[in-house]
């Protein structure tokens, strides 16, 4: 029975001589202060610079002039150029189309021969009136026989005049069966061929100009002021105010590149879109790719230039228009500037910034006022 009491004191006797005798023998710690962990950012020195904003649009090349050609004259077609096929190209004065002429001939001869008869009979008439008037100075003649020598010789006069008009538009009528290019230019659609009979005012082409071309480009309301023109009432602006424009396109397997001039704005704003045309004029002679007349191209009009600009990373704004910087002694500070514009991955600060400041252009997940940084100049 006394085996059963002692046994278990002896053992738990032991385990608390081994626990006191391992607590007295462990190391004694000492609290240590950790070495705080500074994050390090990409930092960009601020330098105030001068330049130009660009506006982007886009836009199909229109031409400048585009006209139906007309026939002044009635006829049958007799001939027809070779370029007067849809995309023929033509130059100025160049015949496009004849018109039986027969008739205008013949039309021609008939007013010449009338007004030789016109003028033989005015020259007649004045004559007599001339010899009538001779004769009443001497009282040979009475006063109604001069009246009426007087009346022949005014109708003569008048009928000489009518006569001519129509000789004068009898030439004309002729001319008007050779049709030729008013401008140099080309062809978009025939309406005529050989063998028709056309009448007067009737359509016989469609054609345009190609020594220019222009785009219209819709611009929103708030870019006008990128631009640094405002709209006018006439529309046109005078040579000193036209901006320079940059067209490109990818036509053909080739990247292409045109420059041109903003020459007006349109009457008035879209109303579904807000947005307001301007257009480009690009002249397209002289080059070795011309703008195809419907071509889709992308625009950069070269817009007004702005003084003291800070150009940044996109990344160094924060919400509310804020940069963080690192000062002097390395910490975090915020700073709420005035932002110009945002434009592709840059921003444009006009305001808050000092040459050499430091901005922070790296991504700061948790901030805190003050908090200290490595800064790191971007680039290294």
């Amino acid at each position: 029975m006394m085996h059963k009491v002692v046994w278990p004191i002896i053992v738990i006797g032991a385990a608390v001589l081994i626990a006191l005798a391992l607590m007295a023998t462990s190391p004694v710690l000492s609290p240590t202060n950790p070495e705080a962990v500074v994050p390090s950012v990409r930092v960009q020195l601020a330098k105030a610079e001068d330049i130009r904003l660009i506006v982007n649009s886009q836009g199909t090349v229109i031409p400048r002039t585009e006209s139906d050609l007309i026939s002044e004259v009635s006829g049958k077609v007799e001939w027809v150029s070779p370029a007067l096929v849809s995309g023929g190209y033509f130059e100025k004065g160049e015949v496009l189309l004849k018109l039986d002429k027969a008739d205008y001939q013949a039309s021609v001869k008939r007013s010449a021969a009338g007004f030789k008869r016109a003028v033989a009979e005015q020259e007649h008439a004045r004559f007599e009136y001339g010899r009538l008037k001779s004769l009443e100075a001497r009282q040979l003649v009475s006063t109604s026989q001069l009246e009426n020598a007087l009346r022949i010789s005014t109708i003569a006069e008048a009928t000489l005049e009518e006569a001519g008009v129509n000789r004068d538009q009898a030439r004309l009528d002729l001319t008007r069966t050779v049709i030729v290019a008013p401008y140099t230019g080309l062809v978009r659609e025939k309406s005529v061929d050989i063998g028709q009979f056309v009448n007067r005012g009737s359509k016989v082409a469609r054609i345009f100009a190609s020594d220019f071309v222009e785009v219209r480009l819709p611009i929103a309301d708030q870019q006008l002021a990128y631009l640094g023109l405002a709209p006018t009432r006439r529309g046109h602006l005078p040579a000193a105010s036209q901006l320079n424009v940059e067209l490109s396109a990818d036509y053909a397997g080739r990247h292409m590149e045109w420059l041109g001039k903003i020459v007006r704005f349109e009457a008035e704003v879209d109303t579904e879109s807000r947005m307001l045309n301007i257009v480009a004029r690009v002249g397209n002679t002289g080059l070795d790719q011309m703008l195809t007349v419907g071509m889709f191209v992308h625009a950069e009009v070269q817009g007004a230039v702005k003084k003291d600009i800070y150009v940044l990373p996109r990344t160094a704004l924060r919400a509310d228009r804020q940069l963080l910087l690192v000062d002097k002694e390395g910490r975090l500070r915020s700073r709420n500037v005035g932002v110009l514009r945002l434009y592709q991955d840059q921003v444009y600060i006009n305001a808050g910034l000092n040459d050499g400041d430091r901005v922070n252009i790296s991504a700061v997940n948790t901030y805190v006022e003050g908090m200290h940084v490595k800064a790191i100049r971007a680039g290294e």
